[in-house]
């Protein structure tokens, strides 16, 4: 039972099917392992708790490597590379080019998240609200409701730009946390060295890179 939430290009539902780099990297690990995955939706702010009441066995949706969640489970091999990155509206780009502008600004993030921690730890003079995910960052920045969202470098890339629902978004050149994707399992439990096992041969035969390439990831792989 793999826990995530909604946001490309990691888990997000197309047509009604549930897509994603993630959802079809974990889709692979369990034909290895002869298991057949159920997604669970969960609360992202919740996580932990989710998993340690054992709603979920896993939680694979581009999930921060931290030392504070090292203490609440255990982590497979890393996977991908990430950052948090500041997008704001691209008229402002100018106005918001470093740190020390963003002071006083709303600045929001989802609850829980690695965008949370890296606004505590590069922008504690910003006024900082935590919304329930990452696309409702991005929404609040587009309406005009924050001057910027702290949100993951992967969906950034996917979520903002031309051609998307977020054209008139952009990256603001301000540096943040470097990091790392890894799945979360239950401390002791013995699926995290079987999934490990199943990445170690999915990686040797070029499956985990195709799926990459398949998402524009390939630059982030750390495999």
């Amino acid at each position: 039972v793999i826990g995530y939430t909604e946001y490309a290009p990691m888990n997000y539902t197309e047509n009604g099917t549930l897509i994603g780099f993630d959802t079809e990297f974990a889709e692979a690990v369990c034909a290895k392992l002869n298991l057949k995955p159920e997604f669970v939706e969960i609360d992202w702010d919740t996580k932990e708790l989710e998993l340690a009441g054992k709603k979920i066995d896993c939680i694979w949706n581009g999930l921060t490597v931290t030392e504070e969640r090292k203490a609440n489970m255990d982590f497979t091999v890393s996977y991908l590379k990430n950052q948090q990155v500041v997008v704001v509206r691209t008229a402002d780009a100018a106005k918001y080019s470093d740190a020390a502008s963003l002071a006083g600004a709303v600045v929001v993030a989802e609850a829980g998240s690695a965008g949370a921690a890296a606004i505590a730890a590069n922008l504690a003079d910003s006024e900082f609200i935590e919304v329930q995910a990452q696309s409702d960052a991005l929404l609040e920045v587009k309406t005009g409701k924050a001057a910027a969202a702290v949100i993951d470098l992967t969906m950034a890339k996917a979520m903002t730009g031309d051609g998307t629902d977020y054209s008139d978004l952009s990256i603001a050149p301000i540096d943040m946390l470097d990091e790392e994707y890894a799945i979360g399992f239950r401390v002791g439990s013995s699926a995290k060295a079987k999934v490990d096992e199943a990445i170690a041969a999915l990686t040797a035969d070029g499956t985990i890179a195709a799926i990459a390439e398949k998402y524009d990831l390939t630059d982030l792989l750390i495999m």
